[in-house]
């Protein structure tokens, strides 16, 4: 998708893969030939320049097709290089950063409000705890006992023009979060294991909180030329750059 669209955000989307698989495999209940069943369970993608990596994940479950990607950045193409509403699969527009966390917050009081068992899943970045929209919509979601809520920070140490600590230092998250009324726990955000075995932990307990779970993630894993090299924020790929990274990405 990057090399033939030659965008950029490759790196940030390398981060949260696994994230998006642990979710969509083991807990977010949709009907890919019907990404809109009302039954459904949420996925709001408010760090939404990680597109990819979902469109990848939605072309997996079928909600997408292999064309969708093959046109990805095209002239007429519906993927674009932000999460956006209205692509099969996708709930709310993410561009704009603090953003989709307070839509999620919506969703999930409707939802709790119809009674349902639905569940909303928001994923955010660690730059993106800079934004005041972020902690109010955590604020409200406490308040009013979201315990359908849960929030994943892909924390890959970097925002667009740095690093996360010397630009906005927002740590420590977990002490953040407990005081704002969250049950929050951080894991490998890397590790298949550890992402199940704590989201489900998480869940099992919530019992009138919303819950918040920091990813510790490296930014562009699986490429060594690209984990935590922050140029490749902007970086297109090359012939050579994608040969090098195809290399390494093979099984």
């Amino acid at each position: 998708m990057a090399y033939q669209g030659q965008a950029v955000h490759i790196a940030c989307a390398f981060s949260l893969i696994e994230i998006l698989a642990v979710l969509y495999s083991r807990f977010i209940r949709c009907n890919p030939l019907d990404p809109g069943d009302p039954r459904r369970d949420y996925l709001v993608l408010s760090k939404g320049h990680g597109a990819m990596a979902l469109y990848a994940c939605l072309r997996e479950l079928g909600c997408l097709t292999q064309d969708h990607l093959d046109r990805y950045f095209a002239d007429g193409s519906e993927l674009r290089g932000l999460a956006e509403a209205g692509i099969p699969g996708i709930e709310a527009t993410g561009g704009s950063l603090g953003h989709g966390l307070p839509i999620a917050v919506g969703i999930a009081l409707g939802l709790k409000r119809r009674k349902t068992d639905q569940r909303v899943y928001c994923i955010v970045g660690d730059g993106e705890l800079n934004e005041g929209s972020i902690w109010e919509g955590l604020a409200f979601a406490a308040h009013h006992g979201l315990d359908n809520l849960t929030v994943v920070v892909d924390a890959n140490q970097f925002q667009a023009l740095g690093r996360t600590k010397e630009i906005f230092n927002m740590e420590p998250f977990l002490e953040k979060f407990r005081a704002f009324n969250l049950l929050a726990a951080e894991c490998d955000g890397h590790s298949i294991t550890a992402l199940e075995e704590t989201l489900q932990g998480m869940i099992d307990r919530a019992a009138g909180h919303p819950q918040a779970l920091v990813a510790r993630t490296v930014k562009g894993k699986g490429v060594s030329f690209m984990e935590g090299d922050n140029l490749w924020h902007y970086t297109q790929l090359t012939d050579q750059t994608l040969a090098r990274a195809l290399e390494e990405l093979a099984p």
